[in-house]
């Protein structure tokens, strides 16, 4: 995809996750250092447009393998440990990175369950989406200390998809060792084209990308992960960029038109999200509202305490919920951020007031605007 920055997606994104694999991060045991610097004064460079930005980055692993001895850690226990021993070396080298654009980094540890289980889903997407508003650079990878084989991504592509599907993304940046997807490994096939951008990710598509990077020392990843991860993030609603990282301002680059396979969904974030909360949520209670609430539910607002007037059910915080008028007109659905028990004990209260009832300082909203859906 080549062209000016009004050609590409990056131009008109105010969110982007980038996604960053342990080849890029590390050389042996140490940082590389230069080449994190020149990143984060390129993010700093989005940031000063107005973008947010979320990191995703493997290297915790091959940073701290070498603590463990001369061998690749091949046991999960191995690699869990040198996990633990790299996470500090590679928040440290960001850190460092970041410093003189005075950008704090935030580091975020997610396992497949805080993206699979609607009530840790709900917890990460509201830390996330509080470092965010403060400024901050979330740095994103598994929790590999913790994670077993039958239940861990396995790879930080996919990882760096349900991410942007969290947060609602416009953009996943997939910062590879390769420029994009070819109709045949470059590498191996010198009549190899590449392919510059996908609308949908077809079997032909799936057979090109082949396994993964059997000829890298370090990583999980290869072609088909990215497609895998590409695919996630396309039914989000969020455009995917596959190219290359080991370059001098790689987002850059992609803004003004740098070489990359662009696959692009047919839907907006919030389009997407509107239909798969259309068809997911099956409501587990009920919540009635007021009229003043439901008016304001109508024309884009949250759902507050204030505006309640009754539960109905036994649910727990993250369930799907109706929506319903005192009369008994369902008027929409929505994820709860409080359960039936803590809702109830604060039906009809101001937002200032929920903490003293609680004993905690809860959500803002029972239900976000942006976990509802009206009834047409």
């Amino acid at each position: 995809m080549t062209g000016s920055s009004s050609s590409s997606p990056l131009s008109s994104a105010k969110r982007i996750v980038v996604k960053v694999g342990s080849a890029l991060i590390a050389d042996g045991p140490d940082p590389r250092q230069s080449w994190l610097n020149d990143l984060a004064k390129d993010i700093a460079a989005f940031r000063n447009r107005g973008c947010e930005v979320v990191l995703v980055s493997s290297g915790a692993i091959a940073l701290g393998r070498q603590l463990l001895g001369p061998h690749k850690p091949k046991k999960l226990e191995e690699k869990q440990a040198a996990a633990a021993l790299g996470q500090p070396l590679l928040m440290a080298a960001l850190s460092q990175a970041f410093s003189p654009h005075d950008v704090p980094v935030a580091q975020s540890l997610l396992s497949l369950e805080d993206t699979e289980n609607r009530r840790r889903w709900l917890n990460a997407r509201s830390t996330l989406e509080t470092l965010l508003s403060a400024g901050a650079i979330p740095v994103i990878n598994e929790n590999d200390t913790v994670a077993t084989d039958e239940i861990r991504y396995g790879d930080n592509d996919r990882l760096a998809a349900r991410v942007a599907q969290m947060v609602s993304a416009d953009v996943l940046i997939l910062l590879s060792d390769i420029d994009g997807l070819y109709t045949a490994d470059p590498r191996l096939s010198p009549e190899a084209a590449h392919i510059p951008q996908l609308t949908e990710i077809a079997a032909e598509h799936e057979q090109m990308a082949g396994g993964t990077n059997t000829q890298a020392d370090i990583g999980s990843g290869g072609m088909a992960t990215k497609l895998a991860a590409a695919r996630i993030a396309w039914s989000a609603g969020c455009a995917t960029a596959i190219t290359l990282g080991d370059r001098t301002d790689p987002l850059s680059g992609l803004l003004n038109g740098a070489k990359a396979t662009w696959i692009l969904p047919p839907l907006t974030p919030a389009k997407a999200r509107e239909i798969w909360l259309r068809g997911h949520l099956t409501p587990e209670g009920a919540v009635f509202v007021d009229n003043g609430a439901a008016r304001a539910l109508r024309d884009g607002a949250s759902l507050l305490a204030a505006g309640l007037t009754g539960i109905d059910g036994d649910f727990a915080r993250g369930a799907a919920v109706a929506v319903l008028t005192d009369t008994g007109e369902m008027i929409g659905k929505g994820i709860t951020a409080y359960s039936a028990v803590d809702a109830r004990r604060i039906l009809g209260l101001r937002s200032d007031q929920i903490a003293d009832v609680l004993g905690y300082r809860g959500r803002p909203s029972i239900i976000h605007r942006n976990d509802l859906i009206l009834e047409p």
